[in-house]
C-alpha cells in the first residue's frame, strides 16, 4: 500500500521513512506542511496517511487534514490525546481506519503499531473493493464507492455479456464479461447497486435528484476531460415506485 507522511518536524519525519522502510510499504508522499501534503496527494494518490497533529503552522492541523481526505489515517503526535474525540468522531462518521501512537516512541513501538493498523486496513479494504476487467487491464482493484453505474454495452451487440461503467475518479471503461446477475457474486450487492431499468445498475449513494416529470435520474461522473459530468438516465416504469420516495 501507499503512504503519505505528513510532520512539521524534519527529524522525525525522517524517522519515521526510515522505520517504514522494513515494512511491504511505499512511500509516496513526506511533507513538512500541509498545504505542501494535500498537493501532493492528489498526484500521489495514498492508501494510508501517517500525520502529526500540530503542525506549527496555522494552515491546518493533522486533523482537519483528516478529516478532508477521508482515508485511513495512523496519527503519530506528541498530543494525541488531546484529540481523541475527535478521532472517534472520524473513525464514526466517516468509517474510516484510525489509531494513533503517542511521541516519543521506538522504531520498534512504531513497526509494531503500524503492522496491527495495517492488517485492520488491509481487511477493510479487501470489504470495500472489487476485482473487476477492465477492457485489456485484467483483475483491476476497483474501490466501489468509486462506481457510479454500469449500463449494458449496446455497442457489442444484446449477445454480449460486456458492460460499460462509470466512475467518480476515473473515465468510463468496458467491463469485460459480467454479468448483472452475479453482480453480488463480485462484492456488488443489490441493495446498494439499484435497478432503475433493465440496462442499468447505479449505485444508489451517487442518485443526485430523481426528477418524476422526465423519469430520469441525474449522476456525476468523471468523463474523458477529466471534470465530473451530470448525466441523465432513464428510470423504467417498474422501477419508479422506489424512487418516488428518494429525497436528495
Amino acid at each position: 500500500m501507499k503512504i503519505a507522511l505528513l510532520d512539521d518536524n524534519p527529524e522525525q519525519l525522517e524517522r519515521n521513512q526510515r522505520f517504514l522502510n522494513a515494512l511491504p510499504v511505499e512511500i509516496v508522499t513526506a511533507s513538512l506542511t500541509a498545504k505542501t501534503f494535500l498537493q501532493e496527494v492528489k498526484l500521489s494518490k495514498p492508501d494510508i496517511l501517517i500525520l502529526d497533529l500540530n503542525l506549527g503552522d496555522s494552515y491546518m492541523t493533522g486533523m482537519e487534514v483528516a478529516f478532508e481526505l477521508k482515508l485511513p489515517v495512523l496519527f503519530a503526535s506528541s498530543n494525541t490525546p488531546e484529540y481523541v474525540k475527535e478521532m472517534e468522531r472520524l473513525k464514526r462518521e466517516e468509517s474510516l481506519c484510525v489509531d494513533h501512537i503517542t511521541k516519543p516512541f521506538t522504531e520498534y513501538e512504531f513497526q509494531k503499531t503500524f503492522t496491527r493498523f495495517l492488517q485492520e486496513v488491509k481487511f477493510f479494504w479487501n470489504q470495500h473493493y472489487v476485482t473487476l476487467d477492465l477492457g485489456k487491464q485484467k483483475r483491476t482493484k476497483i474501490a466501489i464507492e468509486s462506481i457510479v453505474y454500469l449500463v449494458a454495452d449496446k455497442a457489442s451487440g444484446s449477445e454480449s455479456n460486456n458492460k460499460q461503467i462509470y466512475f467518480t475518479n476515473r473515465k468510463a471503461e468496458n467491463l469485460i464479461d459480467f454479468s448483472f446477475s452475479k453482480m453480488e457474486d463480485k462484492g456488488m450487492l443489490k441493495t446498494q447497486f439499484i435497478t432503475i431499468h433493465k440496462s442499468f445498475r447505479v449505485n444508489v449513494n451517487h442518485i443526485k435528484h430523481y426528477n418524476k416529470k422526465e423519469e430520469v435520474i441525474e449522476v456525476e461522473v468523471f468523463n474523458a476531460f477529466g471534470k465530473l459530468e451530470t448525466m441523465k438516465l432513464p428510470v423504467s416504469e417498474n422501477y419508479q415506485s422506489f424512487l418516488k420516495s428518494f429525497r436528495k
